[in-house]
C-alpha cells in the first residue's frame, strides 16, 4: 500500500485523540503513544516493501543460474515472495 508517511502520522494522531475523545482509553501524561502508534502502521505498511527488496536480494544472488536456466525474473520473484509470506505467516 503506498500511504504517505505523512498521512499514516496523522492517521495515527487521529486514532489516539478519536480513542481519548470516546474515553476508551487513558494516555498517561507524558507518553506520546501517537509515536507508537505511528512506528507500527510505517513498519506495517512497508512491509511488503522490505519483502520485495530481500526478494530482490535473494535473486540478484542467483541471476547467472536463473540465466543459465531460463527462468523467468517475474516467476521467480512471485514464487520465491509466496514462499517467504507462508514461512513467516505474513499478512499482506
Amino acid at each position: 500500500m503506498a500511504l504517505r508517511r505523512e498521512y499514516v502520522r496523522l492517521l495515527s494522531g487521529k486514532i489516539v485523540e478519536d480513542l481519548k475523545k470516546q474515553e476508551m482509553i487513558v494516555v498517561p501524561e507524558g507518553l506520546d503513544l501517537a509515536e507508537q502508534l505511528f512506528q507500527i502502521m510505517d513498519a506495517e505498511i512497508n512491509l511488503e516493501d522490505k519483502i520485495n527488496e530481500e526478494v530482490r536480494t535473494l535473486l540478484n544472488q542467483y541471476q547467472d543460474q536463473m540465466r543459465q536456466s531460463g527462468a523467468s525474473y517475474q516467476e521467480m520473484f512471485k514464487l520465491i515472495k509466496n514462499k517467504l509470506v507462508k514461512e513467516r505467516k505474513l499478512v499482506l
